[in-house]
């Protein structure tokens, strides 16, 4: 049964006018984009109002499609040279201690944008020595070369989402590879000594509890440190579905579960996704 009706625990606040157009803006001026706003994120305007934004790079053409994502797909232009320093800028004028750089997925570049993310990682290191990098990339294809340019660059978090359940990505994500990124995280954990690695998952797609579990184990399998996991909302009417809308509850006892596996941080509520206040996770660490 498809459920259309939010229950009261999923209300999101409008974002404030002249917050909106500030940080609109600034990303203007760089020529720059969210996935806040390409992804119809629901927390934009809370990270607009604190003053932060997960930078897209390699533009806003995904040339996938996957069916619960608002990201556009097609064919994308070729990446912007001056990009990762325009990255930089815009952090360095928001003030930011944890910049988070997320990308449309390149199947189309030969490394998959890996260039991009370490060269947007170094420049942010170069003006915001003292920031902290996490970058969510997308699969490279699996390939364990490509990932090793974005390592080389140190991030603090490489993140990578499973995004679901194996069973859903015949429906969710057609043209991605459970395994495959499995695999990656393997190899981020391989390639980046001390670096930490981070994957997320969305719920109420139809997976069951025993299926999150086998997620968690598989995640634990792989060394993943953090897990983020949060409601699917759909972006629009012409993404998937949603199932189910999960009590808060059951966010707190897969939380408490994830802890219990051994993740050194996990992150699970209705509104969480990869980039949702992501510096917390070194936060906690760290103390």
């Amino acid at each position: 049964m498809v459920i259309t009706k939010k229950p009261e625990w999923i209300r999101v606040k409008g974002v404030d006018e002249s917050i909106l157009n500030r940080m609109k803006g600034l990303l203007d001026q760089y020529h720059l984009h969210t996935v806040c706003e390409s992804a119809v994120c629901p927390n934009m305007g809370t990270c607009f109002t604190a003053g932060t934004a997960t930078f897209m790079i390699l533009g806003t053409v995904c040339t996938r499609n996957c069916s619960f994502c608002g990201v556009a797909g097609g064919n994308p232009l070729p990446p912007d040279a001056i990009e990762p320093l325009h990255v930089a800028q815009a952090a360095q004028d928001l003030g930011l201690r944890h910049v988070v750089i997320t990308s449309v997925t390149r199947d189309d570049l030969p490394d998959g944008g890996a260039f991009q993310f370490a060269e947007t990682v170094r420049q942010i290191n170069r003006l915001l020595p003292e920031a902290s990098t996490d970058v969510l990339i997308p699969d490279l294809q699996g390939s364990r070369d490509s990932l090793a340019v974005v390592m080389e660059a140190r991030p603090d978090i490489l993140a990578h989402n499973l995004e679901t359940v194996p069973r859903l990505y015949a429906t969710c994500r057609q043209q991605a590879d459970y395994k495959r990124s499995l695999t990656i995280l393997k190899y981020a954990k391989e390639l980046g000594s001390g670096r930490f690695t981070k994957s997320g998952i969305m719920v109420g797609l139809g997976e069951t509890r025993e299926e999150i579990l086998q997620v968690m184990q598989d995640l634990r399998e792989v060394n993943c440190d953090f897990l983020t996991i949060g409601q699917y909302l759909r972006p629009s009417p012409a993404q998937i579905e949603v199932r189910e809308f999960i009590r808060p509850e059951v966010f707190e006892e897969y939380r408490q579960l994830g802890e219990e596996k051994g993740f050194r941080y996990v992150a699970s509520s209705p509104f969480v996704r990869s980039s949702f206040h992501a510096e917390e996770a070194l936060k906690f660490v760290k103390r």
